[in-house]
């Protein structure tokens, strides 16, 4: 049996290796599952946006458009991977997910594409959750002490997100109006405008 952390770093790419495939591999894919507004802040040039939703959505259209060498991409690594994880349901076991995600590429000196300055996604997250817990904490004090109970609600969220891989409040505020582009992703724009590999037709037409 496959150890995690062996699986871990099978589907794991360092930012260097991605940027030696991206001048050596045409059929690599790269596809950024952040929001619409993070991938206008900066994204990886030559990537596509489709934001984890709309992944999660049309993971079976996507899937058959996709070829063998795919590297996943969003902030810190834990969108891509949930991408990965439902990717891999759809019969695509050979994506990568990128480390750092994309600041970690930028860091690397990967060739990136920067936009208006927005605060990332899991941020966000991170100053609501902080901001809730700090507010159950004082009000609990000099208001009621019912209010603590907003702390341990937050508490066992997070709690919660961590065990099971997804955010709740992250897919909350990314709805936020601050949290959207001027052109939101669609089927057509996002998943359909993906260049079709020709490998999975060829397989489609002899079968």
């Amino acid at each position: 049996m496959t150890s995690p952390s062996t699986a871990t770093a099978f589907t794991a790419l360092a930012p260097e290796t991605l940027q030696s495939w991206i001048k050596e591999h045409q059929d690599l894919v790269v596809i950024d599952v952040r929001s619409a507004a993070e991938f206008e802040s900066m994204h990886i040039r030559g990537s596509y946006n489709v934001p984890l939703p709309l992944l999660s959505e049309h993971t079976d259209e996507l899937a058959a458009r996709l070829g063998s060498r795919v590297v996943l991409v969003c902030q810190s690594g834990v969108r891509a991977e949930q991408a990965r994880q439902r990717l891999a349901k759809a019969g695509i076991d050979t994506a990568y997910v990128l480390t750092g995600g994309a600041p970690g590429f930028a860091a690397a000196g990967g060739d990136v594409v920067k936009g208006k300055n927005r605060w990332d996604l899991e941020r966000q997250v991170r100053l609501v959750a902080g901001s809730l817990v700090v507010l159950g904490l004082a009000g609990g004090k000099f208001v009621s002490p019912k209010i603590r109970t907003l702390a341990g609600v937050i508490g066992t969220g997070l709690t919660f997100s961590a065990a099971t891989n997804t955010c709740a409040m992250g897919q909350a505020i990314s709805a936020m109006p601050w949290n959207k582009a001027a052109k939101e992703p669609t089927r057509e724009s996002a998943i359909l405008a993906l260049p079709v590999n020709t490998e999975v037709n060829a397989e489609a037409k002899a079968s």
